[in-house]
């Protein structure tokens, strides 16, 4: 018997990328006060910022300036991030509607991605007039093209990493009924342990030798050291080398999580 191999076709998954960005376009009010928030976080931090600068040692490699930008950027980066591009997995699980997935001829999992990627597409965007709006207020650092070229890729490194670490939790689905408890237990970690309240910079050593190996790190704090410049380019190879290895390793995970899961509802009858 012969088996002839399904071909790959991206245009479904563009399709999804572009319904993403058309249901995020919709809300326009929580778009506008989305901004209007950003902005008021992004003063409020520097002032807090002026505040303990003025009455502790500046740390070293770490002045003014640059913790303002890092707080800056770190909220940009979440008006992308902080969100769950998988959630509508969780969702389709619980009403059954993933059954139907199955047999249509596309990936599921990169249907989800594609989907993902289209609603942070559409926050990329808000980021150009959020950070006119922050300019009104503070000073941001803009660094050389070489080291946005690098911040990019490491953005979009780290976006991987959510993604899969995400894609992981609401895989549990599966197998259980609900997981908003250990979603917001790993929330509360990424906020903390990812950079992206605090630098890891300021962590005790033995502390942050620890949490700069956690994927929570490969998130927010790589692409924002390098941003900032603590983060040079003799160790670009070597950070995002650590981030893709996050990506292998959380990848690995997903695969056999959803392909258990996949089976369990063949096996069910859906």
């Amino acid at each position: 018997m012969i088996v002839r191999r399904r071909r790959f076709r991206l245009e479904p998954y563009v399709e999804f990328a572009k319904r993403a960005i058309a249901r995020e376009a919709t809300y326009r009010f929580d778009v506008f006060t989305e901004l209007t928030s950003v902005a008021i976080r992004i003063y409020l931090l520097r002032t807090v910022w002026v505040a303990l600068y003025a009455h502790n040692a500046e740390p070293r490699g770490l002045p003014l300036h640059a913790i303002v930008t890092y707080s800056a950027v770190a909220l940009l980066m979440g008006l992308i991030l902080d969100r769950d591009q998988t959630r509508a997995l969780y969702d389709r699980l619980h009403d059954g509607s993933i059954a139907t997935d199955f047999m249509k001829p596309i990936s599921v999992p990169l249907s989800f991605f594609a989907d993902g990627t289209g609603e942070v597409l559409f926050h990329a965007l808000l980021v150009v007039p959020a950070l006119c709006l922050a300019l009104l207020f503070v000073h941001i650092d803009v660094p050389s093209l070489v080291v946005l070229a690098a911040f990019a890729l490491s953005f979009f490194l780290g976006y991987s990493v959510g993604f899969l670490l995400n894609f992981i939790l609401n895989c549990t689905a599966f197998w259980t009924f609900e997981n908003s408890a250990v979603q917001l237990i790993v929330t509360w970690l990424t906020d903390l342990l990812g950079g992206q309240l605090v630098p890891l910079v300021f962590f005790p050593a033995a502390l942050a030798g620890v949490v700069d190996v956690l994927p929570f790190a490969a998130m927010f704090s790589t692409p924002l050291l390098i941003y900032v410049g603590i983060i040079g380019p003799g160790r670009y190879l070597e950070v995002m080398g650590f981030q893709l290895v996050w990506i292998v390793v959380l990848g690995a995970i997903a695969t056999l999580m959803w392909r258990a899961g996949a089976k369990r509802v063949v096996v069910q009858g859906g």
